[in-house]
């Protein structure tokens, strides 16, 4: 029989860290002092994932195979003496999840080689493990832009009669890290009792559950950082940073045994008041430019929407909606004496909306502050034209309120129409008739003023 000297597994450029889909290559060195007689030399790769119930051990009570390929590099003879090497290949499927290795579970990737001898001799074996790290991109996780915010309040009993309330809110602000960025925490606290609170503390958990039939959580603190107390009935905000440590991602695709969850828990010692703002660990970190934004609706179609001609049931085609647009007219019908002014008290209970008096101001929009000499014609369309019927001379047939105008409500969000020409004056005191809409510019051009259809 010779004598195994050397038996060792060397992977190509000392690689040990692999992505899933790659290829893993090596060779397997034999160093013999004597020739020696095998049945064959085979090399296998396999991963594998392991449960247990005691901490750090090897039983596994539960397991999940991932892949497990066997090649034969040399058949059945005597090896010479001297060194002898063989290469092996092998692909790493592209489902494969990332190793771990934690308290009551494992997931292992190796690489082992074996001398199968004659019966009745001895066998050798070695093996070499390697690392597969499929990384965690947080830009393609779901619901991971924005902040992590969290709120409770709690109520608990001092001086044996007395209670108090403690109001703790919390947030980070991001909902993903990778590790060596820094989590910023905000936290405010509201103590409504008669009693001063504990020291505020935040703290980077990390839990993993190993899935059996009763399914183990292994909770431990990764980081903590600790601030002051409060006093009572005092309101004090509190921020504080924490530094993600190199730690193995949150989601482990691929496996079904093992589930790492990341939190930070923020807490005060006394009373008992805790919660939880959970994150995600991942290895390629946010990118701001990444971040979908939210398209707003066009303005247009806002206002559109809020003009008392998209909820009028006439015809599309006698809205103004839009202002560049003429509408076509009906003939102006012959006129008419004007009806008797009605008294003050029966224009207070008349259904139509009345004309804005002398000192109004206020812009149709926005609050802006509007021009006495020339008002917009945003402004003008709000007011009703039955308003006008009550001015001696005036008369304004039902046929004209097509243009939506006399049901208008006192906030339009139509389009607005252009402002008068300045150069025009004031309409004559001794004309009795409206304006001749057929043959104007209107909309372009406005209606009569308040002061003019009452000087009339």
């Amino acid at each position: 029989m010779g004598k195994l000297q050397q038996f060792e597994i060397t992977f190509d450029k000392n690689k040990v860290v692999y992505s899933p889909g790659e290829s893993i290559s090596g060779t397997v060195t034999i160093q013999l002092g004597q020739p020696l007689l095998c049945k064959a030399i085979k090399v296998n790769c396999n991963g594998f994932c392991g449960i247990t119930n005691k901490v750090n051990d090897a039983a596994w009570v539960v397991e999940e195979q991932y892949f497990n390929s066997t090649i034969s590099v040399a058949d059945k003879g005597t090896l010479k003496q001297g060194e002898h090497t063989f290469p092996f290949k092998f692909l790493i499927p592209a489902s494969a999840p990332t190793s771990f290795e934690g308290n009551y579970g494992r997931i292992i990737y190796r690489v082992r080689a074996f001398i199968d001898t004659p019966r009745f001799a001895k066998d050798y074996n070695t093996e070499k493990a390697f690392y597969l790290l499929s990384l965690l991109n947080l830009n393609e996780l779901q619901d991971i832009w924005g902040i992590c915010s969290s709120a409770v309040t709690q109520q608990f009993t001092y001086m044996l009669m007395k209670t108090g309330t403690v109001v703790l809110k919390a947030q980070t602000d991001m909902k993903g890290y990778t590790p060596g960025q820094i989590i910023q925490v905000t936290a405010n606290i509201h103590n409504q009792s008669g009693k001063s609170i504990g020291n505020i503390a935040a703290s980077l958990m990390q839990r993993v559950t190993y899935e059996t039939k009763r399914p183990t959580h292994d909770v431990r603190t990764i980081a903590e950082v600790e601030g002051g107390m409060v006093k009572a009935g005092k309101e004090v905000e509190w921020k504080d940073q924490i530094i993600v440590p190199p730690l193995p991602q949150s989601s482990l695709t691929g496996c079904d045994l093992i589930k790492i969850e990341y939190f930070v828990k923020v807490s005060l010692k006394s009373p008992d008041v805790q919660l939880t703002l959970p994150i995600q660990i991942g290895n390629v970190s946010l990118d701001k430019k990444l971040r979908p934004s939210k398209k707003a609706a066009p303005p247009s179609s806002a206002r559109a929407e809020d003009t008392p001609a998209s909820t009028s049931t006439s015809t599309p085609d006698t809205s103004t909606s839009n202002a560049v647009a003429t509408p076509a007219m009906p003939p102006r019908p012959a006129p008419k004496p004007a009806p008797r002014p009605a008294p003050r008290s029966r224009l207070s209970s008349h259904n139509s909306p009345s004309a804005p008096p002398a000192d109004y101001h206020q812009g149709a929009e926005g609050g802006l502050p509007v021009n006495d000499g020339f008002p917009n014609k945003r402004q003008s369309q709000l007011v009703s034209p039955n308003a006008f019927s009550y001015a001696p001379g005036l008369f304004f047939s039902q046929n004209q309120q097509h243009n939506g105008v006399g049901n208008a409500p006192s906030e339009c969000t139509g389009a607005t129409a252009p402002y008068p020409d300045e150069s025009a004056g004031l309409m004559p005191t001794q004309l009795i008739l409206p304006p001749d809409y057929g043959t104007s510019a209107y909309p372009q051009e406005a209606p009569p003023s308040y002061d003019e259809s009452c000087n009339t």
